[in-house]
């Protein structure tokens, strides 16, 4: 048993079953507390409570609850009025309904509790309980009135003691309209499977593995100051460029995951996707190399032709002028027959 004192005594009802239980805290925290304090001087800041109608400081012992109503009268709720509410989950945990856990959202788990048994009449139907929700592999929801006002509860077995989680109501949780990415997006097959390799090289991890490096870090800064010496200081943050392209990012994970655990870090990475959208007009300046050989090859044997053939044009046209020149050379010009002068 726990040795911490109960925070509520009661029963619980299942059915007929009348089983008195002890309600004990089964969470604590380790979260650092600060005071606070004069800059000045350290003094102390303290919080008095001030009565206003005599304008003095009252303790804890003269302070009672009371409501406000809406035209401002207040009527004084002594815990003797609370405690004789006429609801049957005053001074008890009525079961109501035995479900499946995963009809249970976890958005509605709150503050856990452990369920001691009250004395030894209450160790057998405690047990009987306990080994029912074992074997039908449900967990039991619960009403009970704690600290003012009626919960929800939800009872599952924890080795071999009932726990009990606190739960919101169905109308606390807030529906999560306006939270989802409120643009379109288009996630690929290939994405899809770099995030599951990175989800398997993961894997699980053991809880209790886990530790909160924060409050040891604050334990640490608190040891060095009382010590008079310089608080630790952070470490430079690692100064890597922005990752934009989520493939590259992705493969990068699954390879920093793949290391940290001493595998071998292979990752095949995959073919990136054109950006056409990005750079509509620069999809020819993408061609490959050898393509783009064999388009200035074919550019040059064209230009050689044309030139080739230009050539033999202009020799073909000065042969034929030269033929006729010397045509015109052998040829011997007819004279004319002189004209007789008249006398």
């Amino acid at each position: 048993m726990l040795n911490v004192r109960s925070i509520w005594n009661g029963a619980i009802s299942f059915g007929l079953v009348s089983i008195p239980i002890k309600l004990v805290n089964a969470t604590e925290s380790h979260s650092i507390s600060f005071r606070q304090i004069h800059t000045e001087d350290g003094g102390r800041i303290r919080y008095r409570k001030f009565c206003e109608l005599e304008d003095r400081e009252v303790s804890q012992a003269e302070i009672g609850k009371a409501y406000e109503d809406a035209d401002g009268s207040v009527i004084p709720i002594t815990d003797e009025d609370l405690a004789q509410l006429p609801i049957p989950t005053a001074r008890t945990i009525e079961i109501v309904a035995f479900v499946p856990d995963d009809r249970i959202d976890p958005l509605q788990m709150g503050t856990a509790y452990y369920l001691a048994a009250s004395g030894a009449p209450a160790a057998k139907p405690y047990t009987l309980l306990r080994e029912a929700l074992k074997r039908s592999n449900k967990v039991a929801i619960a009403k009970f009135a704690l600290r003012g006002r009626e919960r929800l509860g939800m009872l599952r077995v924890i080795d071999d003691v009932i726990a009990m989680h606190g739960l919101l109501w169905p109308d606390e949780v807030r529906a999560p309209e306006g939270v989802a990415p409120d643009t379109s997006v288009t996630v690929r097959d290939k994405e899809l499977d770099l995030a599951d390799a990175l989800m398997d090289t993961l894997g699980e991890v053991d809880l209790d593995d886990l530790h909160d490096e924060y409050r040891e870090a604050v334990e640490e800064v608190i040891a060095a100051k009382a010590a008079g010496e310089a608080p630790p200081t952070a470490p430079e943050p690692a100064t890597g460029g922005k990752v934009l392209d989520l493939m590259a990012a992705l493969e990068s994970s699954v390879r920093a995951a793949k290391e940290s655990r001493g595998e071998e870090a292979e990752v095949h990475p995959l073919p990136r996707r054109k950006s056409s959208a990005a750079t509509p007009k620069q999809t020819g300046a993408k061609k490959s190399t050898s393509t783009a050989k064999k388009a200035t090859a074919k550019s040059a044997a064209k230009k050689t032709t044309a030139r080739s053939t230009a050539k033999k044009t202009t020799e073909k046209t000065t042969e034929k002028k030269t033929t006729a020149k010397s045509a015109a050379k052998k040829t011997p010009a007819k004279k004319s027959p002189a004209r007789k002068r008249t006398a």
